[in-house]
């Protein structure tokens, strides 16, 4: 039997933690927080996937999430909330933004996004964690708000300077190198 990937919950609401719960369980080990405290305590190596709500009893998920980044894990975390993106999550240390409602099928193909991010290198996943930003950002500001942002026109120079370093390094991948990696990202789950 193969090591099944584990998925932290983190959302006061119960009845919709164990709906993602139920969701996630016949593919994934899913664990449940319902407040900042016990996501931090229910959090360990073994979590690959967080999905994270920014409203929490106690605390926020945005402190969560920084607690979590602070432990050096290289864990995927997921700000699936109610709350709009604004332009304080560029600073913000997660992979993807969902707001809610979230569909199943929107929730499931997220962590399985995630879980093949995993074996990408450091550079791709910032990469991949930029565009969400953008993204998120994109689908709750109109133009002229995202044109005067100064953070934002930062994290699309960031953007772009990270998406030219990483042409290069593909260019100097040679033809067995890239049929390798899409090898081992097919044979891993990956897209």
């Amino acid at each position: 039997m193969t090591d099944r990937s584990t998925v932290l919950v983190v959302e006061d609401d119960r009845d919709l933690a164990d709906l993602y719960a139920a969701w996630l369980d016949s593919d994934h080990a899913v664990r449940t927080a319902n407040s900042a405290q016990e996501a931090l305590e229910r959090f360990d190596d073994d979590v690959d996937v967080v999905l994270l709500d920014r409203r929490l009893p106690e605390s926020t998920g945005d402190d969560v999430l920084a607690e979590l980044r602070k432990s050096g894990s290289d864990v995927q975390i997921a700000m699936v909330s109610a709350v709009d993106p604004d332009f304080d999550i560029i600073e913000m240390g997660f992979d993807a933004y969902l707001v809610k409602p979230v569909a199943r099928d929107e929730l499931t193909d997220l962590v399985s996004r995630l879980l093949a991010r995993r074996l990408y290198t450091v550079e791709v996943r910032e990469f991949f964690s930029l565009a969400a930003k953008r993204a998120a950002l994109e689908a709750q500001k109109d133009a002229d708000q995202l044109a005067d942002n100064e953070e934002y026109q930062r994290l699309l120079a960031d953007l772009e300077a990270l998406e030219s370093e990483l042409d290069e390094e593909l260019g100097n991948l040679d033809d067995e190198d890239v049929v390798a990696v899409f090898r081992s990202l097919r044979e891993h789950g990956g897209e």
